[in-house]
């Protein structure tokens, strides 16, 4: 069923760039009611639409990539100045890889309000093979994109709650679509990181309670709750995000692969929650802009088909070696020369150079296991199962003998492991209050400027209301 269904995504990501062949081009916000609105198909090909600018490499891609060579598991060797500024904790407000992620977050927050706002007025009657359940379903759909947007957005562009107990500048919360008017509705200052937060726990509760519990590669209730356990854990509200990993792993509707065959671009695997489903006809693309949508395979293969700009940092490496055996080194890791022509590692979790289609990690129930192990540990709790069993469930798939006993560190080390080139490791770290790099200076600890990115530039310009992040001009 689930193949079915992402062929079925596939044929509507086609149908909709075709119907949008055929359509008067408006601003993407600003489309028409009766033509976004006026047929099922064009309604479905709205919201397959926000799927796909979530494809871009600037949401699904760099963010990740970005988030784990500022932090340890990357030795990042490129040439892209724009990257090369990230990694050296040195961006400034022009930098062009984060004025493209900024540009491309918002515009896909636009396109789900559109959904949001305008779908719940068109009437069933007016629209044949639209029901009442189809606009929720889509409502939702909408929901869950634009809070995993605002999310990714408030990782990147603020500092975490663990700074000032969210209280802190976060990012401006867009709630409606942009359809002509006065543009000063929507030169909003930035909400705190606690509103930010508030603001994606609601529409994430409010996915959750309009997603199917099956719904193929889309987004389905599953997503919604893995999301929040996410979200609960980054903001240290342990009984909240043991329950919520716990109600995804009991449900049944996902549960750990037996080996690591679904990082080969394997979408249906019961593996995967939520994966970001690149195809052949997404790439090859541009691979001389950084923000591409093939930016996994291009930056994480060595040549020949990649760039070979992003090894295992020796960190991570040695955090490997310090247990041999674990099968998420020994076959999700080849031994090649990086672009600087050093003899080193890189990851194969995204493997299909020939087409650039490699599929982007965004939530799997190995995370589910691994959140519910730290959020119990932390509240003395034990819901669903004891720490130690989840943190041995994990290692027993990796190959990895039981331990005897679990504390916070080896909780880390496991996260680190099995989520190391998902973007996780910089979060993970900054919220624990650890320096990004070991040994790293004041640039790259907790709390410091460039730890985060600025404002984009383009943003002060037009919009007076915003306020830039200390230390970034």
């Amino acid at each position: 069923m689930k193949t079915i269904k992402a062929i079925t995504l596939m044929i509507g990501l086609i149908l909709f760039f075709s119907c949008e062949d055929q359509l008067e081009v408006v601003p993407e916000d600003n489309v028409a009611s009766n033509t976004v609105f006026g047929s099922f198909a064009t309604i479905n090909g709205a919201v397959v639409g926000i799927y796909s600018k979530n494809q871009s490499g600037d949401l699904n891609g760099n963010p990740q990539l970005i988030s784990d060579f500022m932090a340890d598991n990357v030795n990042f060797v490129g040439s892209f100045p724009s990257l090369q500024d990230i990694d050296q904790f040195e961006t400034l407000a022009t930098n062009a890889t984060i004025d493209n992620i900024w540009l491309d977050a918002y515009e896909l927050i636009g396109a789900a309000n559109n959904i949001i706002v305008n779908l719940p007025d068109v009437s069933t009657v007016d629209v044949t093979g639209l029901t009442e359940a189809d606009k929720t379903r889509f409502v939702g759909e909408a929901k869950f994109l634009r809070a995993l947007t605002h999310f990714r957005l408030v990782n990147l562009f603020a500092q975490p709650f663990q700074v000032a107990g969210g209280s802190n500048l976060g990012v401006p919360i867009v709630e409606m679509p942009f359809e002509g008017g006065d543009i000063s509705e929507f030169q909003q200052e930035r909400a705190t990181v606690n509103d930010v937060h508030a603001f994606i726990e609601q529409d994430l509760l409010d996915a959750v309670a309009a997603l199917p519990e099956e719904n193929g590669v889309r987004a389905d209730a599953d997503a919604a709750r893995a999301l929040l356990a996410r979200l609960y854990l980054y903001r240290e509200q342990w009984t909240e995000a043991a329950d919520f990993a716990n109600q995804v792993i009991s449900g049944g509707n996902h549960t750990l692969a037996t080996d690591f065959d679904f990082y080969d671009d394997n979408p249906t695997s019961s593996e995967h929650i939520f994966v970001v489903i690149n195809t052949p006809v997404d790439g090859p693309q541009d691979e001389s802009v950084p923000g591409s949508d093939e930016v996994y395979v291009n930056f994480y293969n060595p040549a020949p088909g990649g760039r070979g700009d992003a090894p295992f940092s020796q960190d991570l490496i040695d955090a490997f070696a310090a247990e041999p055996g674990d099968r998420r080194f020994d076959e999700l890791s080849q031994a090649a020369n990086d672009a600087g022509g050093n003899s080193t590692f890189f990851t194969t979790k995204y493997p299909d150079i020939v087409n650039n289609a490699s599929d982007g990690m965004e939530l799997r129930i190995a995370e589910m296991y691994l959140i519910r192990a730290e959020a119990n540990f932390r509240n003395g709790s034990s819901v669903g199962d004891v720490p130690l069993n989840d943190i041995n469930t994990i290692r027993n798939r990796a190959g990895l003998p039981n331990l005897g006993s679990v504390d916070l560190d080896a909780i880390a080390v496991e996260r680190r492991k099995e989520l190391c080139f998902e973007g996780h490791r910089r979060m993970d770290l900054l919220r624990n209050n650890l320096n990004l790099r070991p040994g790293g200076g004041s640039e790259s600890a907790p709390g410091a400027n460039k730890v985060i990115f600025p404002i984009v530039d383009d943003e002060i310009a037009n919009n007076p209301n915003i306020t830039q992040n200390p230390g970034n001009f």
